[in-house]
């Protein structure tokens, strides 16, 4: 497929049935027709559905919509498509930031806490740590976390429209694709096959995105063969590393042992490294296995794919580089007509907390919040807009808001936080659902991500 032929779209708007039942997207000239004749109703402001007052689902030939995920630790993408005979038309993209590090913070803090009350004497609570046990497929909860949210918002994108079937990334990469492709040689070599993308999701993986020798990262990498083909090197994953641009012309085919004279102790790290394989992939996609695993409880049709496959896929369309771009490439297709032109971010900032008091370096009370959360009929996390006439703030403002009890209230948007914006110019849009909401255009760049091996952070390089 060629670049011009892929081209944004609106993205679409969600429709329900005067039950509630889900029904096709729809486009949104449409929505609004219909909100203006009085034929529906805002069911939602974000993500944007409407409900219809005079059709039912029984009434209605409902095609359906397939679902794709592309989970990651920091940012999960989603995408909702349709698809026929293989070509995908994204209608909808949300990207998913996950808080897990806040949640390891505060678990390591309360830990710390705790220690230290029983190391002081302060107050007695006995070791509880020998008498616990995990149960088999536990998680640690930041990573838990990751699996929850993400399954609460497919439960959303269900309520809303007709899924039919859903696919994920099982894997980063696929490890019967890395002994049963054919050596990277030839045409293979310098156009990559699936079996080519595969090795370098491993390669990126194992020796973590940097360059073997100066440790470079962030940088177009090299796949370099430890001992030259040239001198009888072979392709194996044993004999193949990550190298800058720079580090692989100034070693070119020379032994590495050569190479690295003057460096025995990265010499015998680079070896070694090299013969020991990364580690059973199901332990490095934890969270990607539970998920699937939950997909699979909901009883839809569920396709695995890896990631290389994903880069492959996205190669091939020329997309650009995004979450929710490679969550629309996951798995089996022939190519992508269209995708949106807007990305719904979608922050996880949790429900608040039951602690009514702020501690101190020692974990003792300090401060105490007020007992109420709800001030002048807002509370901290709803959706506002607020439309400031005159001074410093003028303007309209959409976002999350933090209420204080001066009737004041901050609102974080998408190009920051406004502070102290009196509660009279504030109206309430969506209440608080334990995520922010910001949009943001798809990405654009396509002359970073053009397609072959350097779309995947490589260039066709290495010693040959």
């Amino acid at each position: 497929m060629s670049e011009g032929a892929n081209r944004e779209v609106h993205p679409v708007v969600f429709v329900l049935d005067k039950h509630d039942q889900p029904l096709d997207p729809c486009h949104p000239a449409r929505a609004r027709r219909l909100l203006a004749a009085g034929r529906a109703v805002v069911a939602r402001h974000t993500p944007f559905v409407i409900r219809l007052k005079d059709r039912t689902a029984a009434d209605s030939t409902i095609q359906g919509v397939q679902v794709s995920i592309d989970p990651g630790s920091k940012h999960t993408g989603i995408a909702v498509f349709t698809e026929h005979g293989g070509d995908r038309s994204g209608g909808y993209a949300l990207q998913l930031d996950h808080r897990g590090g806040q949640i390891r913070d505060k678990l390591t803090a309360r830990s710390q806490y705790r220690r230290r009350r029983r190391s002081k004497n302060l107050r007695y609570r006995a070791p509880r740590f020998k008498n616990r046990t995990k149960p088999k497929g536990w998680l640690a909860p930041s990573l838990q976390h990751r699996v929850d949210t993400t399954m609460s918002w497919v439960g959303r994108l269900r309520s809303w429209a007709p899924v039919t079937a859903m696919h994920v990334e099982k894997v980063a990469f696929d490890t019967h694709a890395l002994s049963a492709g054919k050596p990277l040689e030839g045409v293979d070599y310098q156009q990559g096959t699936l079996a080519g993308y595969e090795v370098r999701e491993y390669l990126l993986e194992k020796w973590g995105r940097a360059c073997a020798y100066c440790g470079a990262q962030n940088v177009p990498l090299n796949l370099d063969h430890l001992h030259a083909r040239s001198r009888g090197g072979s392709d194996r994953i044993s004999n193949l590393a990550l190298a800058c641009i720079p580090c692989n012309q100034t070693k070119n085919a020379t032994p590495i042992q050569e190479f690295l004279t003057t460096r025995p102790a990265l010499l015998t790290k680079i070896l070694k490294q090299a013969k020991a394989p990364l580690g059973d992939a199901a332990a490095v996609n934890a969270t990607r296995w539970a998920l699937w695993r939950a997909l699979e409880a909901t009883g839809l049709a569920v396709a695995t794919a890896s990631g290389g496959r994903t880069k492959w896929n996205r190669s091939r369309t020329g997309a650009p580089k995004s979450h929710t771009l490679d969550a629309l490439h996951v798995g089996d297709l022939e190519t992508v007509t269209a995708w949106p032109s807007i990305v719904l971010v979608v922050k996880a900032t949790g429900r608040g907390t039951y602690c009514r008091t702020r501690t101190d370096a020692y974990g003792f009370p300090r401060l105490r919040l007020p007992r109420i959360k709800q001030v002048k009929g807002f509370t901290t996390g709803d959706l506002v807009g607020a439309n400031v006439p005159t001074g410093k703030k003028a303007g309209v403002h959409t976002g999350r808001v933090a209420v204080r009890s001066t009737g004041r209230f901050n609102i974080t948007t998408r190009h920051g936080t406004v502070q102290g914006i009196h509660h009279r110019h504030v109206r309430l849009l969506q209440r608080a659902d334990g995520y922010g909401y910001t949009t943001h255009p798809e990405a654009r760049d396509r002359s970073v991500f053009s397609p072959g091996p350097e779309g995947s952070g490589f260039h066709a390089g290495g010693n040959r």
